[in-house]
């Protein structure tokens, strides 16, 4: 590797740690305030994963699911993390959770699409296949629990 190679990798860790220390030293704030830097980080960089991880964590752990009400954009839905969330919390969420994520989740491939300019050919497309499986994750729960959808 090369000193330059070296260097960028050593910002990339440092600014990801960075971001955890922060990201961590906000854990009592409410779950929007830690997680939205985290919503917004689309790239693979191993700060960004890392960050969207500890977001997963603090959203799927986070009792009160305000998290699933608030409003999402484009970079939300290519970060996967809102979506992955409402997976993991389907079998927790109320009838009308349910049916707002899956709301999310089925106009979430129209809001990436629409930012076509941000966001990279790659994280569209992963974003759209996550959001169909998550639509029928949450349609088969809603069925299971709530009656006709």
């Amino acid at each position: 590797m090369t000193l330059s190679g070296i260097c960028s990798t050593t910002l990339s860790l440092t600014l990801g740690a960075l971001c955890l220390v922060a990201a961590s030293g906000c854990s009592s704030q409410p779950a929007e305030f830690t997680t939205t830097s985290s919503l917004n980080c689309v790239d693979d960089s191993p700060g960004c994963v890392s960050s969207r991880q500890s977001a997963l964590r603090t959203m799927v752990a986070d009792k009160s699911k305000s998290w699933v009400k608030q409003p999402a954009d484009a970079s939300a839905h290519a970060s996967g993390v809102r979506l992955f969330a409402l997976r993991q919390r389907r079998r927790d969420l109320t009838c009308d959770e349910l049916a707002h994520g899956k709301r999310e989740a089925d106009t979430a491939p129209n809001v990436l699409r629409a930012n076509a300019s941000r966001l990279t050919h790659a994280q569209i497309a992963r974003g759209v296949i996550l959001a169909g499986e998550v639509s029928r994750d949450l349609a088969r729960e809603q069925a299971k629990r709530c009656g006709k959808t």
